[in-house]
């Protein structure tokens, strides 16, 4: 366990060079006093770094290491992946961009994994052409589920608005029949100790949306509340889980109904990140929950049409930064509480004998 003045080592993949990753990753440290915060490790390349930090005029000075162990607090630290010169082609997705997205986010995850970084915050990748290119998933999200043995829970979060949605990137054909009551009672009750463990809500309060227009009209537009969502919703609420619902996707997004609960689960993609997106796109983030290990990235994509244009905007990435923190922060105080808790007092065995009895031979 890591104590309290412990520096959290913040890992950082760097996504698709020829978007606006490295540009996001830079305007986040560019302040000369953010390592009196965390200490950056970076795994990237120096000479692409030093080639895009000219383009936007940025002072910044790299730490260079060959591995993330080598990391020093009070630097900005670059673990070096390659030696030679990147090929830049801002605005579009080349092979190298995409190779040097993957070996990025492999050799982070790996630090990840033995512990040489605590939490890790990817930058925007281009999923299809990292597919094209063997990569195995069609995001971050299923990469570390298999990476990490555990199934993940994609929640977007931000101070005022947490939204975990239940199925990921599918089909929106194919959204009904991933919907089960076994399904979504696992993912209430991750998120249930997601808002515990890593956001400190002492007893949180969740709401779930419907899955038809109007949550089904009481079955005219389809039976999944009835036969799926309500009864476990119903079993949740029994078992002592504050979950509320299911409430009609179309007009819960208000901030008189959303503000009176912790975290509401979508059914699927689209109903849960575009009102996320369009009520918190700045500082918005996305966290894979329930998984052992701690990663968050900015809410946006690779955003080509401005890269290299010096427009885009870096605060999504700076909460990504400082949501990691919180959470392990969090996680660890968490660990602290129940460590320490009070234990019933365990009183000496008397094999049923009451002392203020006479023994036998007495009698």
């Amino acid at each position: 366990m890591s104590p309290k003045n412990h520096k959290v080592r913040v890992g950082i993949s760097i996504g698709d060079f020829n978007g606006i990753g490295p540009e996001i990753i830079m305007k986040s440290l560019k302040d000369k006093t953010i390592t009196d915060f965390f200490t950056p490790v970076i795994f990237g390349s120096g000479k692409l770094f030093t080639f895009q930090k000219n383009i936007f005029k940025l002072n910044l000075n790299f730490n260079y290491i060959t591995e993330a162990s080598q990391a020093q607090n009070g630097k900005l630290n670059m673990v070096n992946l390659t030696k030679e010169n990147s090929n830049v082609e801002l605005g579009k997705p080349t092979e190298e961009s995409t190779k040097m997205a993957i070996d990025s986010l492999e050799a982070a995850t790996e630090a990840l994994m033995k512990g040489e970084i605590d939490v890790l915050v990817t930058a925007p990748i281009n999923k299809d052409e990292m597919v094209k290119m063997g990569f195995k998933h069609a995001g971050h999200t299923g990469y570390f589920e298999e990476k990490f043995n555990k199934k993940g829970l994609m929640f977007l979060v931000s101070e005022d608005l947490k939204v975990a949605v239940s199925t990921h990137h599918i089909p929106i054909s194919q959204v009904a029949e991933n919907i089960s009551k076994e399904k979504i009672k696992k993912q209430i009750k991750a998120l249930n100790q997601t808002l515990i463990e890593d956001f400190a809500v002492t007893r949180p309060k969740i709401a779930v949306l419907g899955l038809n227009p109007h949550s089904g009209d009481g079955g005219v537009i389809g039976n999944e509340e009835i036969e799926i969502i309500a009864p476990t919703i119903r079993e949740l609420s029994d078992n002592g889980i504050l979950t509320f619902g299911p409430f009609p996707a179309d007009s819960f997004f208000q901030p008189s109904k959303y503000r009176n609960y912790d975290a509401v689960l979508a059914m699927y993609h689209d109903q849960g990140l575009a009102p996320f997106k369009t009520l918190a796109y700045e500082e918005g983030v996305n966290y894979t929950a329930a998984l052992p290990f701690i990663r968050t990235s900015p809410d946006h994509g690779v955003a080509y049409d401005i890269a290299g244009k010096n427009i885009a905007d870096e605060q999504s990435f700076m909460e990504a930064i400082f949501t990691a923190i919180k959470i392990f922060n969090n996680r660890n105080d968490y660990k602290d509480l129940m460590s320490n808790r009070l234990q019933p007092r365990r009183m000496p065995s008397d094999n049923g004998i009451d002392e203020d009895l006479p023994v036998e031979t007495e009698m």
